[in-house]
Order: structure tokens, then C-alpha cells, then sequence
């Protein structure tokens, strides 16, 4: 990994908009980029009113992601304008997935865009930033949009800096990119691209900057994190479990945490480690999308229903604490009213602490935008409705059983009453508890008092423990 050098040829203090949809991937990426253009002067602002340049990081997931975007547009492009009145610079970027599938039209509807970066080619936005100002476009031809959604042949983290900053104790650190699954419903390999995975040193050597920079939480990211299979110094290759072993050992990190994973990446050495493993955290999201078989197989997971039951029995044999979450698409082309029993039959079984459940919605591009038999909207809402209650009570019972326990919580930000602060259990439930502004960043032990729906309330407990290393709030 190479550390970007500062340019100090260009000493103008200029404000950076970012605004980060989707998944978690998105914002380190986006916190990537902030890191890039840094020492082009960049500083970061809440306001795009106040930015000289405002980048858009998008997510092509869920339906009318891309009209979103437009209207956002729309928006920064009437602060374009505004600041041309008055002759200064407002630069707009779109980047992510929705950048990757609609580059060019990105261009041609909203002509005021100057940058559109893949998410696999975002380590050139500075390359990019000068071309645009210059007028340039990606081959070199005046008036037009930069335009850079390649998939390059070197991969991107090589050019990048090494993070320097952590945000309230946690942080995130990507480890593999890509997708090599190809599940009917997704557009991520098209986005994304092929499955990566960054050499063990690298990550390493990135996890203990964010250790020394403050980060109590390590959170690994990755499209199918659990399918990471990186190379070590000595040739040979590492999978997950043996890399969480080597980032366990870092002094000062008492937390680990990986997402997403994909059930036929579940392998034994990753469920030994949630045995072993006390900074591992007893948290789990491990998607599932359906509990019918037939449907599991028009997706093309490639797994089937009894083989996630076996796993959700093996870990808990191994981590009786463990919290599981999924995720579930309803309505998928050909879901029967008996398909969707298996997957309500499914979430009654395994009993999950959390989810994210969906309707489904076509992408474009995707094999099952073709497909026939597409279920109505009504009958979609409908089973979507029926799930989420379920999933509801499930929540609700899992963290009433954690009422009357004490945990340590790591504090990240405000509430939204006086004196309250958020933070994270071991388990990644929302805990709101009375607490001085200054433990924001710390992790400190907290009697868990009732649960809800999505989250506990809390008290600090007597005779806390609380870390001695400090993350500026």
C-alpha cells in the first residue's frame, strides 16, 4: 500500500461534500476518498451549499436508486450555477455502483456532473479532478465529463493512503471486494467486479494504523467477506479464520466484527474462531434471502435451506450467545403463497436477534428482471408486511433476554435527549444510555435495563470499566 504524498503545489483550502448511500463498503470507501483529496486541500463539510466540490458515493441495490441520484443532481446542480455567478469552483462527482452501471448516462442527462468514477477506479479521482478542471475529459477531449468506470488491472488499494483517522472507536477496514457468486437478484459482480482479496501484510498493516490511531472495533468488510483467501508472506494463502487469529493478536483492539458473509463460505476453521475467540464479537449476518428451496435455486445462492439450519446449529454449538442476523428478498419471480411459508417456517426456527427483509424489485441487467412470473406488487407488500412483524417479535425477545446483564458498550455518538449517548453492544444492538459526552469513543460496562424493537436502554454501570484509550468525540 502506498502512502499518497501531499501536494504542495496547491495550497488552497477547499471544502469536500461527501454523501454516502448503501452499504458499509460505500462509506469506506467514501472515507477513501476523503483521505485522497486531503492533500489536495480538501477538508470535509456537512453542507454541499458550503463545498467546492461535492461527490455523491451511490448504491444500485434497491429500486429507483439512480432517480435518487437525479434528484440529488438536480440540486447541486442549481449550487453549480449559483457559485458560477460569482465565479467560483463548484466541481460534482458521482461515484459507486450506480456510477459503474450508468456512467454515461449519467453524463448525458445531467451534463453540470464533471467526475464519474467507478468504484473500482476511485484511487485516480485526483488524476480525474485535474483533468476536469482543465476541461478534459478521459481522452483528453474538451467539454465533456471525466469519465473513468474501468475496471483497472492493478488493484485500487495499492494507490491508496493509509487511513489515519478513526470515528468514535470503530472502523472499518476492507479486506475483499467483488463477487464471484452471480445471484440472479444482484447486480454487484457487474458493479463491483470479480472477487478480490488484499494480501495479508496489507491488512495487517492497515488494522494496527487503526489501532494506533484509536479504533477499539475493527469491523472487516467485504461483498462475501467470508470467501476472503489472501496471500501471506510466505506464499501461502490465509482464509478468514486464520487472518481473524493474526488480527486478534493486535494489542488494543478488543473488538472484532466481519460482514457480509455468504452461507456456502461457512466454513469450520471460520466457526471454530467464534469459539475461540473472545475479542470475535457473538454477532453474525449471515444472508439466507429465502426459505424455500425452489426459490434458493432461481436465485442461484446455491445453497439450500437445510444446509443454513446446519450452520446456524453449528455455531450456536459453538457460540451459545451468538446473535443472528439475515437478510430476506420477498416476491422473487415464481414465489408461491407455499414458498413463502417455508421462509416464515425458516425465521421461526432459527429465531433471528435482527434483519433486513425486502420486496423484490428488478435491476436492471439481472437475470431475474427477465424472468417470468413476476409476483404483483400487492401480494409483495402483503408477505413483506407478514415477515417484518415476525421478524419484529423476534427482535423484541431477543434483547429482552439481555435485559438485567452487563455488557460493555462502545459509545459512538449523541442521542437525540439531552445527556444520552449511543452505542453498541457485544451483539450490535443499539444501546441509549445517560453518559457524559466524553465516553463518546470509549467502552464502558453498562447494565442493560429493557429491550425493544431496535434497541436497550441503559445505565452505567456501578464500578464501570472503562478503556484507557481515548477516541477524540
Amino acid at each position: 500500500m502506498t502512502q499518497t504524498p501531499a501536494n504542495t503545489a496547491d495550497p488552497i483550502r477547499r471544502r469536500l461534500f461527501i454523501r454516502t448511500y448503501g452499504c458499509q463498503m460505500n462509506v469506506y470507501d467514501s472515507e477513501r476518498m476523503a483521505e485522497l483529496l486531503r492533500p489536495l486541500g480538501y477538508q470535509t463539510t456537512d453542507s454541499p451549499e458550503d463545498a467546492d466540490m461535492a461527490i455523491l458515493n451511490t448504491c444500485h441495490i434497491r429500486e429507483r436508486a439512480s432517480e435518487k441520484v437525479y434528484s440529488e443532481l438536480g440540486r447541486l446542480r442549481d449550487i453549480k450555477r449559483e457559485r458560477a455567478l460569482t465565479g467560483g469552483e463548484y466541481v460534482i462527482a458521482v461515484a459507486g455502483c450506480v456510477a459503474q452501471a450508468e456512467g454515461e448516462e449519467i453524463v448525458r442527462r445531467q451534463p453540470a456532473v464533471d467526475i464519474v468514477v467507478g468504484p473500482q477506479a476511485y484511487h485516480r479521482l485526483p488524476e480525474m479532478l485535474a483533468r476536469a478542471r482543465r476541461g478534459l475529459d478521459g481522452a483528453g477531449r474538451r467539454g465533456a465529463g471525466v469519465l473513468d468506470t474501468e475496471f483497472p488491472a492493478e488493484p485500487k488499494f495499492d494507490h491508496l493512503p493509509m487511513p489515519t483517522t478513526v470515528t468514535a472507536g470503530s472502523a472499518f477496514l476492507s479486506i475483499q471486494e467483488g463477487c464471484d457468486k452471480f445471484c440472479t437478484f444482484c447486480v454487484v459482480p457487474y458493479t463491483r467486479g470479480s472477487e478480490y482479496s488484499r494480501p495479508v501484510l496489507d491488512i495487517v498493516a492497515e488494522a494496527r494504523g487503526l489501532a494506533a490511531a484509536g479504533a477499539l472495533e475493527l469491523v472487516l468488510l467485504g461483498q462475501n467477506v467470508n470467501a476472503w483467501h489472501g496471500l501471506a508472506p510466505d506464499g501461502s494463502t490465509w482464509g478468514l479464520a486464520r487472518l481473524l487469529r493474526a488480527l486478534a493478536e493486535i494489542p488494543g483492539v478488543p473488538r472484532l466484527r466481519y460482514t457480509t458473509s455468504h452461507p456456502r463460505d461457512m466454513d469450520d476453521a471460520l466457526i471454530d474462531a467464534h469459539r475461540d475467540l473472545p475479542t470475535l464479537m457473538p454477532y453474525l449476518h449471515l444472508p439466507v434471502q429465502s426459505g424455500s428451496d425452489r426459490v434458493l435455486d432461481a436465485m442461484n445462492r446455491g445453497h439450500g435451506r437445510d444446509l443454513y439450519l446446519r450452520l446456524v446449529d453449528r455455531l450456536r454449538a459453538a457460540r451459545p450467545d451468538i446473535a443472528l442476523s439475515s437478510d430476506f428478498i420477498v416476491g422473487f419471480p415464481g414465489e408461491s403463497d407455499a414458498d413463502f411459508d417455508d421462509t416464515m417456517n425458516l425465521v421461526r426456527e432459527v429465531g433471528f436477534a435482527s434483519a433486513y427483509s425486502f420486496a423484490y424489485s428488478r435491476r436492471p441487467g439481472t437475470p431475474g428482471a427477465a424472468m417470468e412470473q413476476q409476483v404483483p406488487d400487492a401480494v409483495k407488500d402483503a408477505r413483506l408486511a407478514a415477515l417484518q412483524s415476525l421478524l419484529r417479535e423476534q427482535s423484541t425477545a431477543f434483547n429482552e433476554t439481555r435485559a438485567g446483564a452487563v455488557a460493555p458498550v462502545l459509545f459512538y455518538e449523541r442521542g437525540r435527549k439531552p445527556g444520552q449517548l449511543i452505542g453498541k453492544s457485544p451483539w450490535l444492538q443499539s444501546v441509549y444510555a445517560e453518559a457524559d459526552k466524553r465516553l463518546i469513543g470509549r467502552m464502558v460496562d453498562v447494565r442493560l435495563l429493557a429491550g425493544y424493537a431496535n434497541s436497550l436502554s441503559g445505565a452505567i454501570a456501578t464500578g464501570d470499566h472503562v478503556s484507557s484509550r481515548e477516541v477524540a468525540a
